[in-house]
């Protein structure tokens, strides 16, 4: 099996890619500026053929041209069609907080466009973006042209390729060794979203070590210049020795500038008299903590006057020793081509040559570098996600089929032989589609692409405790991703909920597989969500609850209507939604489209828009793989008051930012989350509300002929589409006896002259007269007028026009899953008026 590949731009040394290299990626090519940095990488033999070291400038065509044809060496000799991963760390100066200069900022910062331009023509498996914390809201220059937030640019120009997330996370709480905050951006090309995610990539947390744990073992070093015996990159730098007394005296977490003595604090004498340096900030000259996590390390580690420098008992800065075990760098990586066991042989003299050739190039590298760590741990969940094996839907149900896993028993122990084969994702949905064929459900998985986007809507906490709580938690879909979400706090609390016993049994087995931080609890309770009485109040609620519908006469549904505001529902769904609501903080719920529109959830409607609906995610007809029905994420703060919400549409790439009374005006019938300036403008130019609405679901095959005996019943198809004709259609025409149509409650229409009709589920309305002494079946809606309101030609005509179908298609929400003309869609078939300021609706 070959090893997977990767290319690292803006590279450096090299020191946070060689954890790509330590979990046995090959470099395809590596690219770097500063010569010294590349040479260091050539030390530690991180490309398998010369070529892939590219120095040069990357904006630059001819150093673009080079690592392009090295990709088309390697799949012509190494036989690969794909890059596994491009990691890209563009230089953060521009950026960076800690630099307090940042001119010509935004050009700086365009190089991260260049990055982009090559993921976008490569298209690797994955993409990583390293970087500071405000990374993503920096501004850029885009492909375009313009000016945007870095995030803008990173998802204008990849998100059609690639499902993309990012996190800004403190490194020493993921297995870095000094405090780091910093933004890690990953994507995944969509083609292999279904079965990893950005979440399952991301380095995991893990506990803190604090600086004596770190380099508490390495040897003092007490007389200035002095050098290790045995390691030769653990010395004390040289600086001078006036110097010296400016921190010799210090505690823990003390700055020179504390001294009271003024000859102690750091300063210049000028025309004999002391002159204080300014303190710009306060972490120069200050001795670290040994019982704390080291500090950021800054590329100029070698001054006592830089930041967070200074050994917590030693008078000097930190060695590069030191350093590298801050930065988890490993003690076989190499600064230079000789070995440490060659260089440690040294006269003191050669040593001290050595080094201060060496030394800056080494310490300003560490200080620009990723922690080994943070990628090698990247590393690793990509190769361990990329290795394992992967099953369609069909062939789960053949594995289902062939190991009876619809027996509980069967099921337990193929997850126990198997979990080393498959991962999480790929035994949880054996596990969900094994447990529907067993209680002869529909099976409603919930794929990876929906969890990723539900993920971006969960809301930022900031609490050192936090609840979850996940109310029909099945086989545990959504856990790693509140994990991945959450973990930053100090304790997170995870309470699942689920009606079956097994279920929690299965998923307390699938949760072995993955790695559970120790700041993580997870708590079970068998019980119905709707029913079980909580003590706690949560912060978020997320989940995917069943979207059943119950029988009018249930005792189990009137004991849910019981104290609920909508108890006008049958489905299960607006009741985990509505008890949501009232014990959590946030609320994150994936919920049937028909929420938007229908009459059975307009008492949830008009309580939800009492409160901060945030975001509304359409995932139309791509929630769940292998069944048809549309789904929303709708996310629900209880606590701040209606403003903004956000509207997108996973099926037509929109991503927009609506007034959320706007959206719920009560001068529509219902919510209109796409709505727009062109919607508004229709709707201003016509009166609405004027029909009632009829629909036949009487007339069958089985009571039709097409043998032209009785009347004919016009379907659909048989309304020419400007509607100005009603055309005949061989083999498709059906028709009824009298005797049979006098039975049926189309009837009463049969000889009406003032009813109008509109073809069902389509976008494409059309409106005309119907004919006395036809009928019409299903697929055609009856449309009555209100107070004998009647329609011109113009009207009718207008039903067909480009303008009004577009506004029609904003009326109904995109659905695609019921286009019917109904009760309350009905409303949108209207008459033309005279333009009247005063009446238009906002």
């Amino acid at each position: 099996m070959k090893n997977p590949t990767y290319i690292s731009l803006f590279s450096s040394a090299g020191i946070g890619c060689y954890g790509f290299k330590m979990e046995n990626f090959d470099c395809i090519a590596t690219n770097e500026l500063i010569e010294r940095r590349i040479n260091v990488q050539k030390c530690n033999n991180k490309c398998k053929y010369e070529s892939g070291y590219i120095c040069g400038d990357i904006t630059q065509n001819e150093t673009k041209q080079k690592l392009f044809d090295e990709i088309k060496m390697w799949n012509k000799i190494e036989k690969i069609s794909n890059v596994d991963v491009i990691i890209a760390t563009p230089p953060c100066q521009g950026m960076s907080v800690a630099n307090l200069k940042k001119n010509n900022e935004i050009n700086r910062n365009s190089l991260v466009i260049e990055s982009i331009k090559i993921i976008k023509k490569i298209l690797p498996k994955t993409f990583i973006f390293e970087n500071v914390s405000a990374f993503l809201k920096t501004a850029c220059i885009d492909t375009d042209n313009k000016v945007k937030s870095i995030e803008e640019a990173i998802n204008y120009n990849l998100s059609d390729e690639y499902i993309i997330m990012h996190r800004v996370i403190n490194f020493k709480d993921y297995g870095s060794n000094s405090s780091r905050t910093r933004t890690l951006v990953i994507g995944v090309r969509h083609d292999y979203e279904e079965y990893i995610s950005p979440v399952d990539l991301f380095p995991k947390k893990r506990k803190e070590r604090t600086l004596k744990q770190v380099i508490g073992n390495l040897k003092p070093l007490t007389m200035i210049g002095e050098i290790s015996n045995d390691d030769i990159y653990h010395f004390f730098r040289v600086y001078p020795e006036h110097m010296r007394t400016w921190i010799h005296d210090l505690k823990e977490g003390e700055s020179a500038f504390d001294n009271e003595d003024d000859s102690k604090k750091p300063h210049t004498i000028v025309n004999g008299k002391i002159k204080i340096n300014v303190q710009k900030t306060g972490d120069k000259y200050k001795r670290q903590y040994w019982n704390k996590v080291a500090p950021c390390i800054h590329t100029r580690n070698d001054q006592l006057a830089s930041q967070n420098t200074i050994h917590p008992k030693d008078d000097r800065v930190f060695s590069i020793r030191e350093l590298m075990n801050i930065m988890t760098i490993p003690n076989k990586f190499k600064w230079v081509a000789l070995d440490e066991k060659e260089l440690n042989q040294k006269t003191e003299s050669e040593k001290k040559q050595f080094l201060k050739k060496e030394e800056v190039n080494i310490r300003q590298s560490i200080g620009e570098a990723v922690p080994t760590e943070i990628f090698r741990q990247i590393a690793c969940n990509i190769k361990n996600n990329l290795s394992r094996k992967n099953l369609s839907i069909r062939d789960i149900h053949k594995w289902i089929k062939e190991y009876n896993l619809t027996d509980n028993g069967n099921l337990s122990d193929f997850i126990d032989d198997f979990k080393a084969s498959f991962s999480f994702t790929t035994l949880s949905k054996i596990a969900e589609l094994s447990n529907a064929e067993r209680n002869n459900e529909e099976a409603f998985y919930t794929n990876k692409s929906l969890l990723n986007h539900i993920y971006k809507e969960l809301p930022t906490i900031n609490k050192k405790e936090i609840r979850v709580l996940e109310p029909s938690v099945g086989v545990g879909n959504f856990i790693p991703y509140i994990i991945a979400k959450y973990s930053y706090a100090d304790k997170l609390i995870i309470d699942v909920v689920d009606i079956n016993d097994f279920s929690i049994g299965i998923l307390k087995q699938l949760l072995k597989i993955i790695d559970i931080p120790e700041n993580v609890t997870i708590n079970y309770i068998t019980a119905d969500f709707l029913l079980y009485q909580f003590d706690e109040k949560y912060d978020v609620i997320t989940g995917n609850p069943p979207f059943s519908k119950m029988n009018t006469n249930s005792k189990k549904l009137k004991e849910y209507r019981k104290n609920s505001i909508n108890n006008d529902s049958a489905n299960t769904a607006s009741y985990f939604l509505e008890k949501a609501t009232t014990i959590s903080d946030n609320v994150i719920m994936i919920m049937p489209k028909f929420l938007l529109n229908t009459i059975e959830y307009k008492k949830t409607r008009d309580y939800l828009k009492t409160k901060n609906i945030v975001s509304i995610v359409d995932f139309g007809e791509k929630g769940f793989e292998g069944v048809l029905i549309e789904t929303i994420c709708i996310s629900i703060n209880m606590i701040n008051k209606p403003n903004n919400t956000k509207i997108i549409s996973i099926p037509y790439s929109i991503n927009t930012i609506k007034k959320q009374s706007y959206i719920t005006s009560e001068n529509m019938p219902y919510w209109i989350i796409y709505r727009n300036k062109d919607y508004d403008e229709v709707f201003n130019k016509m009166n609405f509300d004027i029909f009632e609405v009829f629909r036949d679901r009487q007339i069958t095959n089985s009571n039709t002929n097409k043998k032209k005996d009785g009347i004919w019943v016009i379907k659909s198809r048989n309304i020419s589409d400007d509607a100005l004709s009603i055309e005949h259609i061989s083999e498709y025409d059906q028709y009824i006896t009298n005797d049979k149509l006098e039975k049926l409650n189309i009837y009463q229409y049969l000889n009406d002259n003032n009813v109008y009709m509109t073809p069902n589920m389509t976008y494409k309305p059309r409106v005309c007269k119907k004919p006395v002494g036809f009928i019409v079946n299903g697929s055609v809606a009856i449309l009555i007028p209100k107070k004998g309101i009647r329609l011109t030609k113009k009207d009718m005509l207008f039903f067909s026009s480009e303008e009004y179908r577009n506004f029609y298609k904003i009326a109904r929400n995109y659905q695609t899953r019921s286009l019917n003309v109904d009760k309350t869609s009905v409303f949108f078939f209207g008459k033309l008026k005279e333009a009247n300021k005063n009446e238009m609706v906002n």
